[in-house]
């Protein structure tokens, strides 16, 4: 996953509203989100090299996302699975700030990432190459490969189209799950410099990308309502093209 934009207790009705888009190469095994037989509480896509998720959430309300953070000269040491995170989280009932203190003990266990995990009263996020730990507090907000609400074009182009949405009267994913489909790149001299050079660092700038094996293979659209209501919608895309969309909706969480 490499781009989450979350508004969080900035809507009446919707204390949660999210929208993401998960990168990746199109050869990496893939399963469109659904429940999981091995772990029936989780809703998410799974990754089916490492059996861990970018992204879901849990029939008692969890949230747990992850994204890398890039920077190709820094030595990749960790050995166990980042999707790893997102799984155990949503099975846990450990609190957000507790689970993220078991983390920073172990932080050098993984390559770099950002996660944010949601336990149905806070929202933490944790970068474990900064090891910067953050209680979000409401608002709208970003990330992608750096940290939270970093300036990149990118970011801050989903907090924006995210914004304008919460803005609106109506709030529905079929809505939302089109604001991070934009492949236009960022001008040159607003890129960041993360080491991977000035044509990978241009088509990585637009919210959607498509390259020739790497791209958006899918884009996520979530609502949890005030009466603990979840909707969740996946858009699936070959090769940069539209595939499916899978539908899911869990009631009566119990916040």
């Amino acid at each position: 996953m490499c781009l989450i934009a979350f508004a969080y207790q900035t809507h009446p009705d919707f204390p949660i509203i999210i929208i993401a888009n998960r990168d990746e190469f199109y050869e990496r095994p893939t399963e469109a989100v659904h429940f999981w037989d091995d772990s029936p509480n989780i809703l998410a896509g799974r990754d089916l090299r490492m059996n861990g998720s970018w992204l879901g959430v849990s029939k008692t309300g969890r949230f747990a996302a992850i994204t890398n953070y890039r920077d190709p000269n820094r030595p990749e040491t960790g050995h166990l699975s980042r999707g790893a995170i997102v799984k155990s989280f949503l099975n846990t009932e450990q609190t957000s700030a507790d689970f993220v203190e078991e983390l920073r003990g172990n932080k050098d266990l993984y390559v770099g990432f950002n996660v944010l995990l949601y336990d149905g009263e806070q929202m933490q996020h944790y970068n474990n190459v900064l090891d910067e730990h953050t209680v979000v507090l409401p608002g709208v907000h970003s990330v992608s490969n750096a940290t939270l609400n970093s300036p990149w074009p990118k970011v801050t182009f989903a907090a924006k189209v995210l914004q304008q949405a919460v803005d609106d009267e109506t709030i529905e994913t079929n809505q939302l799950i089109s604001l991070l489909a934009n492949d236009a790149t960022a001008p040159d001299d607003s890129l960041p410099d993360t080491g991977v050079g000035i044509y990978l660092e241009r088509a990585l700038s637009a919210a959607f990308v498509k390259l020739a094996n790497y791209g958006t293979r899918c884009s996520t659209a979530i609502t949890i309502n005030k009466n603990g209501h979840i909707h969740l919608q996946e858009r699936t895309y070959e090769q940069g093209e539209f595939a499916f969309d899978k539908l899911f909706e869990i009631n009566n969480v119990p916040y």
